[in-house]
């Protein structure tokens, strides 16, 4: 049996990457600028990290281009760029640790999280797009005896991604897993708040094999790195993860350069609807605790609205309070830690603005609703639970990104339906009831990307996660997701 692992002695000796990687190799910004990684656990720098512009993101574009032209990896056989990929994967999984230590100490999350939930999640994805890519097949077209009309995939050339700091490297790997999968070049921009995982993994790309070029990272700020990747004009396609409002920019970036195509994934503010014939009332509200406050809120799909059936809902929500009580906030290297700290300061102080408004606006605060172990340096919250909501609220209607639950009471399936589809996102929605026909029913009725019943278990890497509305478009996860990542090219040839 494995001897537990000292996390705090691990953080004392781990070695932070700090400069972009371009072209196979770290290098300085070419202005020579950085920029502090806090972690929000104590509030102490990390590292001095190289703050990518323009020159920089020109840079990684050129050496992905380059690469992508010689077909040094897009010409490759797939069954060579899928054994690769499985060999990155591997690669991935043995550095396990070390990637889950990166993550915790960068955006606060427990460490029991990052290492058994994150870091199985991250080689598995890379596994499964490199295992899928030899067995994709493309098409013949149904045509007269005198033509043959060939329908082939290619890869788009140059992807740019631009990622979230929630989950770092898991968002990361949905994206540049299925990119390279396809043979495109790839230039990423992690979140300036958790760059450390990402700069970590390249290394692993150019060691498992991935041609120099190929995988390029360029930590930044948004409204430089992010901007200049948005509006370059030989980069074929960007996805992203995050805001709906940064989504937005992107669509502008592109209508204003090069047309280049998007796909976003983008906020959420999730139903959680939970009638009186839920078949397990008190799972059901453990789930719905987990589903708020996990990661301590910072979710795009959490469940932040809990709509509950008027019948039972003193019962369920006192239910909810007690589970609450597991995801105190406490260090986030401690392995029996459910609950961590918030990313940055910015955020603490976004979401305490909104539980003061949730106050102000007449909702009833229920549990939590105040800033912890301030003590620390780090930045906390505790679990936090609004009840007597309406959803015209602007904690019913906006997303937070932090541990704060909005609790909403209906009557009947109609109404439950309308609160839940009042909402400009649409990202995910739970539904738990016995009743098979009212699940169908409401699963057809909802609108949003991903629907559960009586499970907040949205699948694994096989499933496609996305949303509708201003959740955004273009499917991360499955082979849905190639579809982003390549064009389809007809040809037609005259036999006859």
């Amino acid at each position: 049996m494995n001897a537990p692992i000292d996390w705090k002695a691990e953080a004392k000796k781990i070695t932070f990457r700090d400069k972009a990687f371009i072209n196979g190799a770290f290098a300085a910004s070419l202005s020579g600028k950085t920029f502090d990684n806090i972690s929000p656990i104590d509030g102490r720098v990390l590292a001095r990290v190289a703050s990518c512009g323009p020159e920089d993101i020109d840079a990684a574009v050129k050496a992905a281009r380059a690469a992508f032209e010689s077909g040094v990896w897009a010409d490759q056989a797939p069954r060579a760029r899928k054994r690769i990929l499985v060999r990155f994967a591997d690669l991935i999984a043995q550095k396990a640790n070390e990637l889950a230590l990166l993550e915790t100490l960068d955006m606060g999350k427990p460490i029991a999280n990052a290492r058994n939930a994150d870091l199985r999640a991250v080689p598995e994805c890379v596994r499964w797009y490199g295992e899928a890519l030899d067995k994709l097949y493309d098409e013949i077209a149904p045509s007269a005896k005198t033509a043959l009309a060939l329908i082939t995939r290619e890869p788009l050339g140059v992807v740019g991604a631009v990622v979230p700091w929630n989950f770092p490297l898991m968002m990361a790997a949905w994206k540049f897993a299925p990119v390279l999968a396809a043979g495109n070049s790839l230039v990423l921009k992690p979140a300036e708040q958790s760059p450390l995982s990402a700069l970590r993994v390249a290394e692993l790309a150019i060691e498992a094999g991935i041609p120099a070029g190929v995988f390029n990272v360029v930590p930044g700020f948004g409204e430089t790195a992010g901007q200049a990747l948005g509006r370059h004009m030989d980069v074929d396609a960007i996805t992203f993860t995050g805001s709906t409002a940064v989504g937005k920019l992107f669509l502008k970036y592109a209508g204003e350069s090069n047309m280049k195509a998007v796909s976003l994934e983008c906020g959420g503010k999730s139903p959680n609807i939970i009638f009186a014939d839920a078949p397990d009332l008190d799972e059901a509200a453990a789930g719905a605790a987990d589903g708020i406050f996990y990661n301590s809120g910072q979710v795009c799909d959490a469940g932040s609205r809990l709509l509950v059936e008027e019948k039972v809902h003193d019962r369920f929500l006192e239910q909810v309070k007690r589970h609450a009580a597991a995801f105190q906030p406490a260090d986030p290297l401690d392995q029996a830690t459910k609950m961590g700290a918030m990313v940055d300061e910015t955020q603490t102080k976004r979401v305490m603005g909104y539980i003061a408004k949730g106050k102000e606006e007449g909702a009833a605060l229920a549990l939590g609703g105040k800033q912890v172990r301030q003590e620390t340096g780090g930045f906390y919250i505790e679990p936090t639970i609004f009840d007597r909501v309406d959803n015209k609220m602007t904690i019913a209607r906006e997303e937070i990104f932090g541990p704060v639950l909005a609790t909403i009471t209906f009557k009947t399936m109609e109404d439950a339906i309308k609160l839940a589809n009042d909402s400009s996102y649409g990202l995910e929605a739970n539904v738990f009831t016995s009743d098979l026909s009212r699940a169908h029913k409401m699963a057809r009725a909802l609108k949003a990307g991903v629907v559960t019943i009586n499970t907040r278990d949205i699948g694994g890497i096989e499933v496609p996660f996305g949303g509708y509305k201003q959740s955004g478009f273009g499917r991360d996860r499955s082979l849905h997701a190639l579809e982003k990542y390549t064009q389809l090219k007809s040809t037609y040839i005259n036999v006859g």
